[in-house]
């Protein structure tokens, strides 16, 4: 997704999913709602929180039970919320399937 809905830099962005009897594995945006932003709880219909607005974004249909090791390199390394800001982890359309992400 792009940082700052203007494009590139890109970064992953994580979802929660939960398992519901009837439907199964259901991703949901557990950050809220606030002004332009309007996820919903709406099974078996996701409503995400952001909609793909780039060639470069993607919306990827995995769910793991643990974070893509990157993420959590990216967490380890970094100090502080602005040096992560700086680093946020990201991986590219053409490495995705390697990350069994497609």
């Amino acid at each position: 997704m792009s940082i700052d809905d203007k494009g590139a830099p890109y970064s992953l962005h994580g979802f929660n999913a939960i398992h519901l009897p009837e439907v199964g594995w259901y991703r949901v945006d557990a950050r809220g709602n606030k002004e332009g932003v309007n996820a919903q709880f709406t099974p078996p219909q996701e409503q995400l929180a952001f909609k793909i607005q780039f060639s470069e974004e993607a919306d990827f249909p995995a769910i793991f039970s643990e974070p893509l090791q990157v993420v959590i390199e990216a967490l380890q390394a970094q100090k502080t919320w602005d040096d992560m800001l700086r680093n946020l982890p990201d991986v590219s359309l053409e490495s995705a399937k390697s990350y069994i992400l497609l």
